[in-house]
């Protein structure tokens, strides 16, 4: 049975990095199954993203393993001034979402057939 996933990463790792472990992880064993994935980044998760590209932290690897799989992070949350992460992922080439009010859209994967998973 093949299944279509969205994995929705809104935590930041600047505390704890078992939320977005987990929905890398998870994202992961989904695409290694032969699933349909997508997987985003939004809220504070846009910070974990631009933390994440770095080379030298311990989940770039796991990173690298779904990259092809990340549709972007939320365009909205990236130019916010609690974030501010927009050049970081402008430089990486990460996609910026804006389907919904300037920042990434649920509805847009449920509507699709998307299960969404948030972490």
């Amino acid at each position: 049975m093949s299944h279509k996933i969205a994995v929705f990463i809104f935590e930041s790792t600047n505390g704890d990095l078992s939320r977005t472990f987990r929905g890398l992880s998870t994202a992961n064993e989904f695409i290694q199954a032969g699933d349909d994935v997508k997987v985003v980044f939004d809220g504070s998760g846009v910070e974990s993203i631009a933390t994440i590209l770095d080379p030298a932290h311990p989940l770039h690897g796991l990173y690298n393993s779904i990259k092809l799989n990340i549709e972007g992070a939320c365009a909205f949350c990236a130019v916010s001034p609690s974030h501010n992460v927009k050049s970081t992922l402008d430089e990486a080439g990460v996609k910026l979402l804006t389907d919904y009010n300037g920042g990434a859209s649920v509805r847009k994967y449920v509507d699709a057939g998307y299960t969404i998973l948030s972490f």
